[in-house]
């Protein structure tokens, strides 16, 4: 098992604007979250986050410290969540065992120094979808299921955008330092997600797209909602979303997606919304 990471810078609004397809994609754009026994994290200045994914397939896959955060271990002073996205799967936490189904999450705080991840079926692996942040205080370890979730149903099939939230790692449901974590479902017929579309300038956000039927793509819409700009996605990847950006998407399929959150901001509901018939 090996531990990889990669390294995003920050981009402004200027740069941005003179970014082509290709430098979108490098820039903003994770294409392979999940790869057997072996954890990608991809790290991005914008509050410092770390996106990544564990699949233990051959036996169990360890949280291991990388270069960049110059700790001793992983959650020396940062928190972590996740979301599994594949088969029946368990995380050790310091010898607490955690079992996790499909769309089930866990948070881990400040301070956890062992985390293993294992699969109960290597014919079906668990896919543990990992954000992670900085944090100041140690909060207690906590799975969170569905059936505990935060849910808001919004949108309608008129709109194409008729879709459930589930609002499961926020401070709503648990206590986390900054780490913000949930899942929107969309409904057969739907295809818009985060629309009408807004920006929050205290809070960046990643989302990763899954349940992507084979054959489909999402479009993700990102950018000033005066300056525009979109980047196809498949199915399993994930992208960087900026405080100044939109952060919006429609698929040529109904799809899910788990959006994740840093920053100073603990309030889900603090947006800017902008109306969709002055985007540009």
């Amino acid at each position: 098992m090996s531990t990889t990471f990669e390294s995003r810078y920050a981009s402004s609004p200027a740069e941005v604007k003179h970014m082509d397809t290709a430098q979108l994609r490098q820039a903003f754009l994770m294409e392979k979250i999940f790869d057997a026994d072996h954890i990608a994290w991809t790290h991005t200045h914008y509050d410092r986050y770390l996106t990544g994914g564990a699949m233990p397939v051959k036996g169990p896959v360890v949280l291991e410290t990388i270069d960049l955060l110059k700790a001793a271990y992983f959650l020396e002073r940062r928190e972590l969540g996740m979301i599994n996205v594949g088969g029946d799967g368990i995380v050790e936490v310091d010898g607490e065992k955690f079992e996790l189904a499909y769309k089930e999450a866990l948070y881990i705080g400040k301070g956890k120094q062992q985390v293993i991840f294992s699969s109960k079926n290597a014919q079906t692996p668990a896919k543990f979808y990992l954000n992670s942040t900085p944090a100041h205080h140690s909060f207690p370890t906590r799975k969170v299921s569905k059936k505990e979730a935060e849910v808001v149903t919004l949108g309608a099939l008129e709109t194409s955008n008729h879709r459930t939230i589930n609002k499961l790692l926020v401070n709503s449901v648990l206590e986390t330092c900054q780490l913000q974590m949930g899942m929107t479902e969309l409904q057969p017929g739907s295809v818009w997600n985060t629309m009408p579309a807004h920006t929050h300038d205290r809070r960046m956000e990643v989302y990763f797209y899954f349940e992507v039927p084979e054959g489909q793509s999402v479009c993700h819409f990102m950018g000033q909602p005066q300056e525009s700009r979109h980047i196809w996605m498949q199915n399993e990847q994930a992208v960087i979303s900026p405080p100044w950006s939109i952060h919006s998407g429609a698929g040529t399929s109904n799809y899910t997606f788990i959006w994740g959150m840093a920053g100073e901001n603990l309030d889900y509901s603090d947006m800017d919304h902008c109306k969709i018939t002055e985007l540009r």
